[in-house]
């Protein structure tokens, strides 16, 4: 079986090559700029707003499982429209599809979501996603639609760059104390996206680590992780700042969490816990 990772050289992209691979999938990967650093799969620069190009890579690749990790940011054209297309193409050929989707389709009104709670986004990028999400299942309803948080990994996110960063004094910004997300790791959730599509599951799951945190705490976990001095991390109030988006959602993932051998682990443990260097027992 052959396994298209769309959006390879990102930073979920690039795990879900890892742990593909190590499984002994034959494993193929998209980029949009440049290939990413993995030998093990076959790469295609892919445009997702070239159908042509699509319907290209879609009929040499000839995969089994498709699993759309991409991130075009507000781009409406990438981040709602491409991924419809890519459904289209998917559910004429076949090909099991899991699309990756957001904790920004929600406002944060309600604080807690579970599958059955209703879009409400409050951003172009969380009303692209939703549009992307609302589509993807319209046109082929046997695909997966997978919503995340923070995604975090043992030092390669941007989340942790910025701890770095704003730790070190080499950048300015604020790590909100009212601003809550429930983060996971990307092993986890990579681990969780291939078991997802090695069964027959559709529709909307929730993806997310059980511990709902503020993205201040979220930075102080992994300063002290990293033994970087967490009193140095500058906090405020996204209320009081010019940013638009949700103050506080928190993916209900217990639904999706009964389906899976995979734990989704919350921030509080994986950051606690000693750098993640390979599958284990958890996966």
């Amino acid at each position: 079986m052959t396994t298209l990772i769309i959006g390879g050289s990102g930073f979920l992209g690039a795990e879900l090559i890892r742990q593909a691979t190590a499984a002994q999938q034959t494993t193929a990967a998209t980029y949009a700029t440049r290939p990413g650093n993995a030998s093990q799969a076959a790469w295609y620069h892919l445009d997702l707003r070239d159908v042509a190009r699509l319907d290209a890579v879609m009929t040499e690749v000839s995969p089994r499982l498709v699993i759309n990790a991409s991130s075009g940011g507000a781009d409406w054209a990438v981040t709602a429209q491409a991924p419809i297309r890519l459904a289209m193409t998917a559910a004429r050929q076949g090909v099991r599809l899991v699309h990756v989707s957001s904790d920004a389709v929600f406002s944060g009104a309600r604080v807690h979501y579970d599958e059955s709670s209703l879009p409400d986004p409050i951003t172009p990028y969380g009303a692209a996603k939703a549009a992307a999400e609302t589509g993807v299942l319209a046109v082929y309803p046997e695909a997966l639609v997978a919503r995340t948080s923070l995604i975090i990994g043992d030092g390669g996110s941007a989340h942790e760059r910025l701890v770095h960063e704003l730790a070190a004094g080499t950048r300015d910004g604020t790590l909100f104390t009212d601003d809550f997300r429930c983060p996971v790791h990307v092993a986890d959730l990579a681990a969780a996206l291939l078991e997802l599509a090695s069964g027959n599951s559709s529709g909307i799951h929730h993806v997310a680590g059980p511990d709902a945190v503020s993205r201040h705490e979220l930075g102080v976990l992994i300063a002290r992780r990293d033994g970087l001095d967490a009193s140095r991390l500058p906090t405020g109030l996204r209320a009081d700042s010019p940013l638009s988006g949700a103050l506080d959602v928190r993916l209900d993932s217990r639904a999706t969490q009964r389906r899976l051998s995979t734990t989704l682990r919350g921030a509080r443990e994986f950051c606690e816990a000693p750098r993640w260097a390979g599958p284990s027992a958890h996966e």
